[in-house]
């Protein structure tokens, strides 16, 4: 079964440069992401982190692909001990003194189908409160 790409958009009351900041800056991200313990928008860096759900833990092993500044920043998204391989893309476009932030997550299908924590339902949970209320009241505020 071809499960499609999560998209999700959303638009800040804030300059591109500041969501850039955001979502490239390791000391910002730890706000309203994850804590990750070392991150730089540079094609080719490697880093990681963990998530939590029910009592288990998911280490997340990334990789930087894709870095073009205030515009585009793209990284793999690998789980340790699990099969599949994914991409996160976030898209930044500016709209007056507001940001339009796309997000796509790929390769969803690739992801065992007999956990639930790896259901299309669960990556668009994930996402939609990450994007659409951490980031959001982030860089509003």
């Amino acid at each position: 079964m071809k499960i499609e790409p999560f998209v999700i958009e959303r638009v800040y009351d804030a300059p591109q440069t500041k969501v850039w900041q955001a979502i490239t800056d390791n000391e910002k991200m730890k706000k309203w992401y994850f804590d990750i313990d070392s991150f730089e928008p540079k094609v080719g860096h490697k880093f990681s982190f963990s998530g939590e759900s029910d009592g288990v833990k998911y280490i997340h092993l990334c990789e930087v692909t894709i870095v073009e500044p205030e515009n585009r920043l793209a990284y793999s998204w690998v789980y340790q001990d699990y099969e599949g391989s994914s991409v996160v893309t976030f898209e930044l476009t500016p709209e007056g003194d507001q940001t339009r932030l796309k997000l796509t997550h790929t390769g969803l299908e690739s992801f065992p189908k007999n956990k639930k924590d790896f259901a299309p339902e669960s990556f668009a949970a994930g996402w939609t409160h990450i994007i659409g209320k951490s980031l959001k009241e982030f860089v509003e505020n």
